[in-house]
């Protein structure tokens, strides 16, 4: 890939993985096992060429109201990746942080992930933010509780200590895979002047040169952040 201005924080929605598994006439749980293991792949990639900070929208809240039977094959899913396979996460070297609600997840999967965020607390190489039962509106909401608890007014800097992201740098991009555009409750706050890129593939079949397509596009945009270019 030629030389590019990167994104210091990419963020990826990574929508379709059920879809293309129906396509393919395949269980969805085959669908989301290729997502996974797509995500290794996009991550590596990424760190590889010189991103900093990958969030990945692993679960959504909303999506805990979907039947049983898939929750607790995405739940299967965690274990054999956070816990038998987790070698896999190891090797992206970056320090693993899981953000969202865990409590509603099975009482092993929790103590899996937070086992990995201490393993891997000292790498600082690159940084790999998990959102699992995570939504925005829920995260700014429980920041305005905590603001309220404490007694206090809060400015922007102060308002982003308090949510789960907390000493992470806002988005520079996020990709959405999927043939979707929205956010989906998806860091909302923090994407304030996040660029945006969608691609219409499903998450399984998008490659190390779609995201590398996505990367240029970005470093073509003039993010002005509200502002005027200096001849305008």
């Amino acid at each position: 890939m030629r030389t590019v201005k990167l994104p210091v924080h990419l963020a990826l929605i990574m929508d379709g993985n059920g879809r293309w598994a129906t396509r393919r006439l395949r269980p969805r749980a085959y669908g989301h096992k290729a997502g996974v293991q797509n995500m290794f792949r996009i991550c590596g990639h990424a760190f590889h060429l010189g991103v900093r900070i990958v969030t990945v929208f692993a679960l959504s809240a909303e999506n805990l109201s979907r039947p049983q039977e898939e929750l607790d094959e995405l739940f299967d899913l965690f274990r054999t990746f956070f816990d038998k396979k987790k070698e896999k996460l190891l090797e992206l070297n970056a320090k693993i942080h899981v953000i969202g609600d865990l409590s509603a997840l099975p009482s092993d999967v929790q103590v899996s992930m937070r086992a990995l965020e201490e393993e891997t607390g000292g790498n600082t190489n690159a940084l790999l933010n998990i959102c699992v039962n995570y939504g925005a509106r829920q995260d700014v909401l429980q920041a305005v509780n905590k603001a309220v608890s404490l007694g206090r007014f809060v400015d922007d800097e102060s308002f982003h200590a308090l949510l789960l992201t907390a000493g992470v740098p806002d988005p520079d991009l996020i990709i959405r895979t999927g043939n979707e555009m929205r956010l989906s409750n998806f860091l909302l706050y923090q994407a304030a002047y996040a660029e945006l890129y969608f691609s219409s593939k499903m998450w399984p079949e998008f490659s190390r040169r779609d995201l590398e397509k996505a990367l240029v596009d970005f470093s073509s945009r003039n993010r002005r952040f509200g502002g005027l270019r200096s001849k305008e």
